[in-house]
């Protein structure tokens, strides 16, 4: 970017005279294009010095890094969800979005506007090229949350933090807490070995006040993270075992997330937050002064008339899907069934998922449409197809999918390849050329009151999904 035009804006946000007014548009044509722009530098030398110059908000704002192989999202919005009923200000940056960058930056559940979008966005590249820097679009996006969060006066903020980038521009932050959800690599087995560059990415931000919290299911990850956690001077807590009790089937599909995220706003609410901003008496997390003695008889009669709500019930009110994570789409003919899963940890949870709802009410066809943009020709994804369709009827739909901005895609699969393997195995498959087309031949292999089309693999499946229906915002 060339600087010698470019003028620092105002506090105000108003463009000084020579610098460049980036339109909507324009911001996401920089976004679509930049993701690869100093990939290699780990050192995150850009982003370091373009948070200084916007006032080092990193260190300056209440934040939760949530990282992990499988449930990030979820466990963001769940835990998103219950701060917010704690009555705080909670702004998340989660990632990847379906059809709008926007998605990604939300205040309580809202993602932001595009004017809002626009303005903080131009702030950041033209603070950006008054620096003669050349951040890519994930440093750019990190510092618009950041800015937007600032300037919203948010009382915390969570990232979605993905490890498997070379370098995240959430981890410039000093986190109160760490939340790992899952530390799965399919090529090894977890039950027998680390990954240790993988559990030292996730922990990364780990300061003497940072409290590390997980749900995975080692025994071996879980006691190298808090080793790692305790040589840093953080406080490492015990780990989940119990499921939240979420509605049939979420309950076992996401109840570790929504456990997770339970503890890790637990955490945050006694630990951290304002305690003058959370109303006590109708708080669902916050820890109560222990009544002494009985309960006088003007108490027991207020409890009756307004009886406390409790954490297990705000569970049971939770029904709507988070956006392509085992989102039933029930009124559509066949039914559709979106999930983003790109890993064989997330296949499996998917198919369980699949399972849980033919007990509930019989599933007369399914068409399987996967496509996938990572390396996911390994033995354990086969062998979980051949499992599947041992105990279900239906086919395989394999689907070339084109990489999308804003992933972390490499283009591995090779749609051919994955058929005639899947093929060898004597489960039906189909090779479509394109999204439209297999989505159209997989509507013909199912019933079209009772049947169903899974749309799973990668996140730019449920993209195409949206795109095919005209849909232009989530």
């Amino acid at each position: 970017m060339n600087n010698t035009n470019i003028a620092k804006r105002t506090s105000k946000g108003a463009i000084a005279p020579g610098a460049k007014q980036y339109s909507y548009n324009d911001l996401i044509n920089f976004l679509d294009k930049n993701w690869h722009t100093n990939a290699n530098d780990t050192s995150l030398a850009a982003a370091k010095e373009l948070d200084k110059a916007l006032g080092s908000l990193s260190q300056k704002i209440d934040s939760i890094l949530i990282c992990g192989s499988n449930g990030k999202s979820l466990t963001t919005d769940f835990a998103a969800k219950l701060l917010k009923e704690e009555g705080l200000r909670v702004g998340t940056m989660s990632s990847p979005h379906i059809l709008t960058y926007n998605e990604r930056i939300s205040l309580n559940g809202k993602a932001v506007s595009n004017k809002t979008f626009a303005e903080i966005g131009n702030k950041v590249l033209n603070t950006a090229a008054t620096l003669d820097l050349t951040p890519n679009s994930l440093d750019v996006l990190v510092m618009m949350a950041l800015v937007y969060f600032t300037d919203q006066k948010t009382d915390l903020t969570i990232f979605e933090y993905d490890e498997t980038v070379a370098a995240h521009a959430a981890t410039l932050c000093s986190p109160k807490i760490i939340t790992v959800t899952r530390a799965i690599d399919d090529n090894i087995d977890s039950q027998k070995t680390v990954n240790e560059e993988l559990l030292q990415k996730m922990l990364t931000s780990v300061t003497k006040e940072t409290i590390v919290v997980s749900a995975d299911q080692s025994k071996l990850n879980l006691q190298r993270m808090q080793e790692i956690t305790e040589s840093k001077g953080g406080k490492w807590a015990m780990p989940i075992r119990k499921l939240a009790d979420l509605v049939y089937p979420f309950g076992q599909l996401h109840g570790r997330c929504a456990a997770l995220a339970e503890r890790t706003a637990y955490f945050y609410v006694n630990e951290f937050a304002d305690k003058k901003k959370i109303n006590l008496e109708i708080s669902l997390l916050a820890k109560k002064k222990r009544q002494r003695g009985r309960p006088t008889l003007e108490a027991k009669r207020k409890q009756e008339l307004n009886p406390h709500r409790t954490v297990e019930q705000f569970w049971h009110e939770q029904k709507d899907a988070l956006s392509g994570k085992f989102q039933v789409l029930d009124k559509e003919k066949p039914t559709i069934l979106l999930d983003s899963a790109d890993n064989v940890d997330a296949l499996e949870n998917l198919l369980l998922g699949v399972r849980l709802l033919h007990y509930q009410r019989p599933i007369k066809g399914i068409a399987l449409m996967i496509g996938n943009n990572t390396d996911l020709h390994t033995q354990k994804f086969f062998k979980l197809l051949r499992y599947f369709f041992k105990k279900m009827s239906g086919q395989i739909v394999v689907c070339p999918t084109p990489i999308e901005p804003g992933t972390s895609a490499t283009a591995k699969w090779d749609a051919a390849a994955i058929t005639n393997e899947i093929k060898s195995m004597k489960i039906k498959a189909h090779l479509a050329k394109d999204f439209n087309h297999g989505f159209e031949y997989a509507k013909k292999l199912v019933d079209d009151r009772n049947g169903l089309v899974i749309i799973t693999g990668s996140n730019e499946m449920v993209t195409h999904y949206w795109k095919n229906k005209g849909i232009k915002k989530i």
